[in-house]
């Protein structure tokens, strides 16, 4: 995408993971929110 997120397309990450219960069983994760943008290495 070569850009960096926006504030409306990473909010709803937020918004999930402070929502309970539907979060309430992540533990110990890592979520990227790179928009397609993964380099290899």
């Amino acid at each position: 995408m070569g850009r960096p997120g926006q504030p409306e397309e990473i909010a709803p990450t937020y918004v999930f993971l402070a929502s309970n219960p539907e979060s309430s069983f992540i533990t110990g994760e890592i979520i990227s929110l790179l928009g397609g943008d993964v380099t290899g290495g």
